[in-house]
């Protein structure tokens, strides 16, 4: 076990350093997309604000226009961090990056793929814990403990599938088959990518701790420098991440979700 730690904390420090060259190297240009998805998530924000009193169709049509936007930014950050990794030489223009259409249809209904496993999942832990309640134990104690398991299982869950986009900007997949892809190369590798997700958020959680501990205006700076570096660090990292995965992965063209759940 020691080993194993060992060995996934020298992956997570060659991915981050690996991830802080590309992101040094192209900072601008990722950190403008990034800018992109924080303006395009505040607006859609202040916007609902603005007329959700007005018309709820237009609400509806507005909401749907600005998550439309949003993930075709993500899906642009995507693509253009494959190109830097595969072909730096090569100057490629924001627009150049955009996914197509069939891309970002496959990527949305792969999110409702996505939703839907999460409910499942914590559907499936609460209907076994349901015959607890005939053994005598207190309602309140098997409902505290099955709400505990639902979180931490919606939580594995959330990363064990999470690199869905991956596959569909990478590998162009249909939105079923990158679940299961995700499932797959993550097999295996749920300590390294939580470790990796561990040192990624540790800005927030300091954020956290500064604001507990009243000191609003250090956890203000720190959210800044979070948001300037971290982010932008983060979303080549997970991509570096994704290519290492790749790279160590021996598993079936076809991969099944039986065989890759544990």
């Amino acid at each position: 076990m020691i080993n194993y730690l060992k060995e996934s904390t020298f992956t997570v420090n060659e991915v981050i350093g690996k991830a802080w060259e590309v992101t040094k190297r192209n900072y601008f240009s990722i950190a403008t997309l990034c800018f992109l998805m924080f303006i395009t998530s505040n607006a859609s924000g202040l916007m609902a604000f603005l007329i959700k009193d007005v018309n709820i169709y237009l609400s509806i049509l507005m909401a749907f226009f600005f998550m439309m936007m949003y993930f075709t930014l993500n899906l642009s950050l995507l693509k253009y961090i494959f190109h830097l990794l595969d072909d730096e030489e090569n100057d490629v223009s924001i627009v150049s990056t955009l996914p197509t259409r069939q891309q970002i249809i496959r990527f949305m209904v792969s999110m409702l793929y996505f939703m839907l496993v999460i409910v499942g999942v914590y559907a499936i832990v609460i209907l076994a814990a349901f015959p607890f309640i005939y053994t005598g134990i207190r309602m309140e104690v098997i409902t505290n403990i099955a709400v505990s398991v639902g979180i931490v299982a919606i939580f594995i869950t959330w990363i064990r599938i999470s690199f869905f986009p991956f596959f569909i900007i990478d590998k162009n997949q249909s939105p079923f088959a990158a679940i299961k892809f995700s499932l797959a190369i993550t097999k295996g590798n749920f300590t390294k990518i939580l470790l990796l997700l561990l040192v990624l958020g540790g800005f927030y959680v300091l954020c956290l701790l500064l604001i507990a501990l009243k000191l609003p205006v250090i956890a203000f700076f720190v959210n800044i420098l979070s948001s300037f570096i971290i982010v932008p660090l983060s979303s080549v990292a997970l991509t570096i991440a994704y290519r290492w995965m790749m790279s160590k992965y021996d598993g079936d063209e076809k991969p099944d979700i039986i065989h890759n759940i544990v």
